[in-house]
């Protein structure tokens, strides 16, 4: 049963079934929040920008310091990867 934490959800059930996915709370929001949306379209393929397997390590590094990772100066290409896609 939902509790007042998630008051801001508007899909409650997809929320739900994200999380029972192993997504975080934050992206279940924001994905079931778009859902709910008739101006967003989370299920048309995103940008342009190639994978991050073609990325530099220090374009990993600059794009996980802009939305404020921590400890990503001890991390290496894979774990930069990993943590910029569970973010």
């Amino acid at each position: 049963m939902p509790d007042k934490d998630m008051s801001s959800i508007k899909d409650e059930d997809t929320y739900e079934a994200l999380r029972d996915k192993g997504y975080s709370k934050e992206k279940s929001a924001r994905i079931a929040n778009a859902q709910a949306s008739d101006t967003q379209h989370p299920s048309r393929k995103g940008g342009k920008a190639p994978p991050y397997e073609e990325w530099t390590r220090d374009e990993l590094y600059d794009r996980a310091r802009e939305i404020g990772i921590k400890g990503r100066s001890d991390m290496t290409k894979d774990e930069l990867i990993e943590a910029l896609r569970n973010h």
